[in-house]
């Protein structure tokens, strides 16, 4: 077959990485794999290179961007026509909020056999302004009338577009988010080592977090909290993993509260190091108001690292409380900080759990059961 991914960004993060492994997997089945992106740039971290080194054919597509912009994204759905008119796939596969809208437009009008998109996350949420989301949710609606397949991460994303009247019931599939299980995990370095290299003392309980910097990622809530943790536990040391536009933001309201020895920003970091920093942490919390599946939340269970999560988008189909996890309603700092002193508190109880994430994760959410399902997906359309 001839595939046609196309994604609003390729930066670094759970979305793209999906995207990434679908197509390495669909290039080695032997298919001609195409995808096609917005520009990247910013702090975030790209996957471009990953994406090369398979073997996909990259199309940047100058005019997709992420923000509502008119004149941009009536150039972008001209440009998506002409590439599918060069290259004639028989999928057209779109993954992210704006790319799947104007790309399953430009698929749909240019008649392709069979035109797929997957919700990664939700691209509506409480935090908009109402005329905002309502705006998203139509623009969804008229979407879903512009494809064949609705492929949801989780149960939650397919049901959160069945509560909006979003695409019609034959239309939805589930196909979780999937990791290469077989090469992920394998530290670089040891939990002491890596604690040193951060300044973090071995015997310190450390709560990380592995996002980009975004407010919606929740690492307020975790710097709100820090204060409830460090009275029962002082050396406690919160460490954030990745980089975004939020990190000014970040560091100043860590200095103005005289946080700087308990919270250690890590940047951003090479994927392969990821596996060594969830190594060195006793917990990962992810407190995100947005969220798809949690992909990094199953990177955790995958180090046997435990993870609290709010409950919210599919977070609860990985981290489920007290079976994998520790899960707490949305916004409730209290909650969350209670939740990860639980966690400090009974160690014993938290790798139980830990090791029960494990087993849940790699039976559900590896990579090679998620490329099966897309791949029967796209035999059903074609046939």
């Amino acid at each position: 077959m001839v595939i046609l991914h196309v994604i609003t960004r390729l930066i670094l993060g759970g979305a793209q990485k999906n995207t990434v492994l679908s197509c390495q997997a669909q290039v080695k089945s032997g298919h001609q794999v195409h995808l096609a992106y917005g520009p990247i740039y910013g702090p975030e971290g790209s996957l471009q290179a990953e994406a090369e080194k398979a073997g996909v054919q990259l199309h940047e597509i100058s005019s997709m961007r992420r923000a509502v912009l008119p004149v941009h994204d009536l150039k972008c759905y001209f440009a998506l026509r002409n590439l599918i008119r060069q290259i004639k796939p028989d999928i057209v596969h779109t993954h992210s909020s704006k790319a799947g809208i104007i790309g399953r437009a430009a698929a749909w009008k240019e008649h392709v056999p069979a035109v797929v998109h997957t919700i990664h996350g939700l691209p509506f949420h409480d935090k908009q302004p109402r005329w905002l989301h309502n705006a998203y949710v139509s623009a969804e609606r008229w979407a879903a009338r512009r494809c064949h397949r609705l492929i949801g991460i989780t149960n939650a994303m397919c049901d959160a577009f069945r509560q909006k009247n979003i695409g019609r019931e034959e239309q939805f599939e589930v196909v979780p988010s999937g990791i290469d299980i077989d090469a992920f995990g394998e530290p670089t370095a040891s939990r002491d080592v890596t604690r040193k290299a951060y300044g973090i003392p071995s015997d310190c309980p450390v709560i990380g977090i592995v996002a980009r910097l975004d407010p919606l990622k929740g690492h307020d809530d975790l710097l709100t909290a820090l204060p409830r943790l460090l009275e029962k536990h002082p050396s406690t040391r919160l460490l954030f993993v990745g980089d975004g536009w939020h990190r000014e933001t970040l560091e100043k309201r860590i200095e103005d509260e005289g946080l700087s020895t308990s919270v250690v920003l890590a940047g951003l970091v090479p994927p392969m190091q990821v596996p060594s920093l969830l190594g060195a942490m006793d917990v990962m919390a992810l407190p995100s108001y947005q969220e798809g599946q949690g992909r990094t939340l199953v990177e955790a269970l995958l180090c046997d690292c435990a993870v609290v999560g709010y409950d919210v988008g599919g977070i609860g189909e990985v981290c489920i409380d007290h079976q994998t996890g520790r899960l707490v309603q949305v916004g409730d700092v209290n909650a969350l900080a209670e939740a990860l002193l639980w966690m400090l508190d009974n160690p014993q109880d938290r790798d139980r759990l830990a090791r029960a994430g494990r087993s849940h994760v790699t039976e559900h959410f590896s990579a090679a059961l998620m490329c099966r399902r897309l791949e029967e997906i796209y035999a059903r359309l074609i046939s």
